[in-house]
């Protein structure tokens, strides 16, 4: 008998916090914004695109369960490509796995959708399945060789699995198809950089040649990023400046050019740089971690540790800031 009245007990909390849920549910959903959306809804259950308004609206203001039933309503009464690809985005916030089975089953649907597929590589990719990422990447690229996402996607995976030529060589052609992407174009002339390939040189020059009202930083901090990785100290110094002339806000220029200073074993101008780059990004880690590694190489062990601790409380995710200040006790 007692074991019955436990299970009971259980049972009518269960329902309750159930009903409970429920009708804090419906609660946000007659508030402003939402309520407007779900009177129309209710006058007309079956308008998948209420239902997807309604989830990108909850999506927007963090309602992320809301919005994911919302968002699965609308593609159960009407498939289509807009929808599955606004569940995906909610659906990667829950785990890739979640988002994964669904592009596999959206795509029995609409097996021709680009957007999805692309969506699935990135999924596999996550999940470090590179090969099954590549193959989609490739099937596209057969299909519509000029698709700019796969082939930016292949390169990409090709890059992690340490065939640089190979990705550098995609970028290559898919530059060829659209030249007059910026997206694309900055990613080529970082991949040279990176690869100490003198081709960014010219690259960089027909970037700074088309600026006519000088508003672009990239291309100097590309040339710059060149340099340092070929050992030209000066002229990275020299390009890195030149970016940050063009915009204030570069945090990549000024980091970089605070680790050439370090690189070259100039601590104290290295120190000066990341400490002025401190007061322009006082909400960024990095900056702290390197003033730290500027002050143990200079032996101010204890400012050292105390700005690796303020880079790892600024980001925890900085792990070696904590290792650091751990190995300075």
């Amino acid at each position: 008998m007692q074991k019955l009245f436990s299970v009971l007990v259980i049972s009518i909390a269960f329902i309750a916090c159930t009903n409970d849920n429920a009708s804090k549910e419906d609660a946000t959903l007659s508030q402003p914004p939402y309520n407007k959306l779900t009177d129309s809804i209710d006058r007309a259950p079956k308008d998948a695109g209420l239902y997807y308004r309604r989830g990108t609206l909850l999506y927007e203001n963090g309602e992320m369960k809301l919005a994911e039933n919302d968002l699965r309503t609308a593609w159960q009464l009407d498939p289509k490509e807009e929808f599955a690809l606004r569940l995906t985005t909610v659906l990667k916030q829950k785990n890739s796995d979640t988002a994964i089975t669904f592009l596999q089953e959206a795509l029995k649907k609409i097996p021709s959708s680009i957007g999805l597929r692309i969506l699935l590589a990135k999924g596999y990719e996550s999940k470090n399945q590179l090969d099954k990422s590549l193959a989609i990447a490739d099937d596209i690229i057969k299909q519509y060789p000029g698709e700019l996402d796969a082939m930016m996607l292949k390169s990409e995976i090709l890059k992690q699995q340490n065939k640089t030529d190979e990705a550098l060589s995609i970028l290559e052609k898919a530059h060829s198809y659209a030249p007059g992407d910026v997206d694309l174009v900055h990613q080529l002339a970082f991949e040279y950089a990176e690869a100490k390939n003198p081709k960014v040189l010219a690259l960089a020059d027909s970037l700074i040649k088309a600026d006519v009202e000088k508003r672009h930083a990239e291309p100097y901090y590309f040339k710059g990023l060149y340099y340092e990785n070929t050992g030209n100290w000066k002229e990275a110094v020299k390009f890195f400046d030149e970016a940050i002339q063009h915009d204030f806000n570069f945090l990549d220029a000024y980091m970089d050019k605070g680790q050439t200073y370090y690189d070259q074993k100039k601590y104290a101008e290295a120190l000066k740089t990341f400490q002025f780059t401190a007061k322009v990004f006082p909400s960024e880690a990095l900056p702290y971690y390197w003033i730290g590694k500027a002050q143990q190489a200079l032996n101010n062990k204890d400012e050292a540790r105390l700005n690796y601790q303020r880079a790892y409380g600024l980001d925890k995710t900085l792990t070696e800031a904590k290792d650091s200040a751990d190995h300075l006790k």
